[in-house]
């Protein structure tokens, strides 16, 4: 993101003045193969510019006796993109950083290229960190929150490079010039970090998530044979989040050779893990810690699984609205098994799901002839 460049001209395609230095808009390619174009005055950058790095990012600006000067764009390799404010070339003062789809993912101060004061960093699934970073620009300190998706549930404590060391329970309510004030619970528990591994899924398993508290409640499913259900509290809108699974963590392989009858609360994290709710956690007078896997499957769902990254229990899946839900109904998501596996007839599924989708398939066939009469 610096602008600054030690590297020896190579080849400059453009105007020269009279000491062969480039005079007007000229191309200069560097030994590294980085690429400047832009606007020179008797050998050094003045005017409008852009640098083209050999790792395919880019930085351009205004550019003031050979520095960038005032607002520059970064663009990362991957096309997620830094707006900043530069001293001299380097980054001081405002900034606020995208990613790829343009979500905001760090709003702050930069000085001298370090992250500094009062910063806010963003998470994919709108969940954030907020708090003044330390000398080395890290979310370090005493006085740092991560605030839920809602942008008021917050946990206000000690964190480390942004993971959570212990807190309690707080609302953000108000903000001054990106300055945070929140409101701290002195009743509340407190929370720490507590990633599951393969045998343990959590250190506090009675300790509710106090997001998903506010948003949903287990009770008798309204489905047929399906057991317990996880039901809204509270109407809500579409593209919320409603509640988190979590659970012990183990490989896909582990999955694969077990019997399905193990296997009714496990859900895919990525390539290499599998979350899995066992017996006897699967009983929420066992465990409480997280209520997603209370959701039951359904061909026509309200809600789907999506990524999360969580303040106690790191990277794990939510539940999310996909359309809007109203108090007391029941949420259900797809659990997208592979309805066509290489080398097999049928679905890679349970028995249960397998008979429930020949029934869907029916009534779909059903209806596509009611429509065509």
């Amino acid at each position: 993101m610096d602008s600054d460049d030690d590297n020896v001209e190579e080849v400059v395609e453009g105007p020269l003045d009279d000491d062969a230095l480039p005079h007007g808009f000229c191309t200069v390619t560097y030994s590294s193969s980085d690429r400047f174009e832009g606007h020179f005055v008797h050998g050094e950058k003045n005017g409008k510019g852009k640098f083209f790095f050999f790792d395919g990012s880019t930085l351009e600006g205004f550019y003031v006796d050979d520095a960038l000067q005032g607002q520059g764009l970064y663009t990362y390799e991957d096309g997620g993109a830094l707006h900043g404010t530069y001293v001299d070339g380097e980054l001081n003062g405002p900034a606020q950083e995208f990613d790829t789809d343009g979500h905001l993912v760090f709003k702050g101060q930069y000085k001298d290229n370090i992250r500094c004061g009062i910063c806010w960093v963003y998470y994919p699934d709108r969940g954030c960190v907020v708090g003044e970073v330390n000398e080395d620009g890290e979310m370090t300190g005493k006085a740092v929150a991560y605030v839920y998706p809602d942008g008021q549930t917050a946990l206000y404590g000690s964190f480390v490079d942004g993971e959570l060391i212990e807190a309690r329970l707080a609302t953000l309510t108000n903000q001054e010039n990106g300055r945070p004030h929140f409101s701290v619970d002195p009743d509340s528990p407190v929370y720490s970090y507590d990633k599951s591994t393969s045998s343990c899924i959590a250190g506090h398993k009675m300790l509710p998530d106090p997001y998903e508290s506010q948003r949903v409640y287990v009770g008798q499913s309204l489905i047929s044979g399906a057991g317990d259900g996880l039901f809204a509290k509270t109407d809500s809108d579409a593209d919320t989040v409603m509640a988190f699974y979590n659970g012990v963590r183990i490989t896909h392989s582990e999955v694969d050779s077990r019997d399905w009858s193990v296997n009714g609360n496990t859900i895919s994290l990525d390539e290499d893990t599998v979350i899995d709710v066992p017996e006897p956690f699967n009983l929420t007078e066992n465990y409480r810690a997280s209520l997603g896997h209370k959701a039951n499957h359904s061909f026509s769902p309200n809600s789907k699984y999506d990524p999360f990254v969580h303040p106690r229990f790191g990277p794990i899946k939510c539940i999310r609205t996909i359309r809007a839900v109203q108090k007391d109904e029941e949420l259900t998501v797809a659990y997208g098994y592979d309805h066509e596996p290489s080398g097999k007839s049928g679905p890679e599924a349970p028995e249960w799901y397998k008979q429930e989708l020949r029934e869907f398939q029916e009534r779909e066939v059903g209806r596509g002839a009611k429509d065509t009469c």
